[in-house]
């Protein structure tokens, strides 16, 4: 005989956090509760395989207590914490449902335009799988197919596309274009990757250490080493602060983050509790963390001259084994955006290992790399679920 008062609490649903009570027959009862991101009990695979079918059947009926519609995500502060929050949930329960089989198809007849100024493997296909697998259909720009920033300037690009589609995602170079583009489409707009910001990257890093750790965000402890000054170290920055998380950056004091990003997380972590620290030590840095981030030290089209100085000033923030030992947690755990240059297995790889003579690799070492602290695939895998949680949530 059940019994018909269990309770089950499920903290993987992501529309909010609810209390769902077997009361017998077909149906279920949701009680929803205010956010705490406290450790999960019976997460959704817990469940037995009926009640888990109900349950996320739910979701397509349960409405979000904010209004993320049509919503562009240009930059992490686009979004208020909660709303973050429930973005992360959101992914944990698209996760779950494609994983079970089940997914619900909420963004059939959609049409979503993808503009590549910049090549991709994860998020092109993040974006791509996600649309396919919620039913929507994509058409995929690069910069030899169509005429934006040639012929036609963004703002005039922008309010063509958006008469043709629901929304764009836009993965390029200056952060000024991509706002642009959402000032004039009138859909929303998403940030694949601009110079300044990777905010799509960071939700799917937030969910991949939460996921980690078991830890909520802000119980965890994070450092990222090497070249503060650009996107990740930018967004892994804001990100942080908003959601409450002991961040510590350390790189050179040249290649530390411009003094407005700082300060505004600074006057964020004030409201939400983050600890910043932002140093040239990286040992300071790690020590006590639960994941170390890092990203390649060069970009692609950058001259020689630029890679040797560069990998001299960076080398004491290769993340290693000894680097790894600095940290003093023997659960700390290794992330990456990718693509990595850990091997001399790609032309770019070789040809830097080559005229640096960093042949263990460079921002990490292969060892790192392919050990068990390095979790970089599982994180790769999220950008699928976080941005289908992004499409779902401005779009379903």
């Amino acid at each position: 005989m059940r019994d018909r008062s269990l309770l089950w609490r499920v903290a993987t649903l992501g529309l909010d956090k609810m209390r769902v009570i077997e009361t017998g027959g077909d149906s279920f009862e949701a009680e929803r509760e205010q956010w705490d991101d406290g450790p999960r009990r019976w997460p959704l695979h817990d469940l037995p395989d009926r009640a888990r079918r109900r349950v996320l059947n739910l979701t397509g009926s349960l409405s979000m207590a904010f209004n993320l519609k049509n919503r562009s995500f240009l930059k992490e502060i686009d979004f208020e914490p909660r709303e973050l929050r429930y973005l992360l949930k959101l992914s944990e329960a698209l996760k779950m449902a494609r994983y079970a089989g089940n997914e619900v198809k909420r963004l059939e007849g959609r049409e979503i335009a993808l503009i590549f100024e910049k090549t991709s493997t994860r998020t092109r296909s993040a974006f791509e799988v996600a649309c396919y697998d919620q039913g929507a259909h994509v058409t995929y720009l690069d910069s030899s197919g169509s005429q934006l920033g040639h012929k036609e300037s963004i703002a005039d690009t922008a309010r063509v596309l958006g008469r043709m589609y629901d929304a764009i995602e836009y993965r390029g170079n200056k952060q000024a274009d991509i706002e642009s583009l959402a000032a004039n489409a009138g859909v929303p707009v998403y940030n694949g990757l601009t110079d300044e910001w990777h905010p799509t990257q960071v939700l799917a890093d937030f969910l991949t250490m939460h996921e980690a750790s078991n830890k909520p965000y802000d119980g965890i402890a994070y450092a990222f080493v090497g070249d503060c000054r650009f996107n990740m170290g930018r967004s892994l920055l804001v990100m942080g602060a908003l959601m409450g998380s002991d961040v510590r950056l350390a790189g050179p004091n040249e290649l530390h983050p411009p003094k407005d990003v700082v300060q505004l997380a600074e006057d964020i972590a004030r409201r939400t509790g983050a600890r910043i620290t932002i140093t040239d030590n990286p040992a300071e840095a790690v020590s006590g963390v639960d994941f170390i981030h890092t990203d390649v030290w060069v970009s692609m089209g950058e001259s020689k001259d630029v890679w040797t100085e560069r990998v001299k000033v960076l080398t004491p923030y290769q993340v290693n084994t000894a680097l790894l030992g600095k940290s003093g947690n023997p659960k700390v755990k290794f992330m990456h955006c990718l693509p990595a240059f850990h091997d001399p297995n790609t032309t770019v790889g070789r040809e830097m290992m080559e005229h640096t003579g960093m042949t263990s690799g460079l921002e990490v070492t292969g060892e790192v790399f392919e050990s068990g602290a390095s979790i970089v695939f599982d994180q790769a895998e999220n950008r699928l679920h976080t941005i289908k949680a992004i499409l779902v949530a401005t779009l379903g």
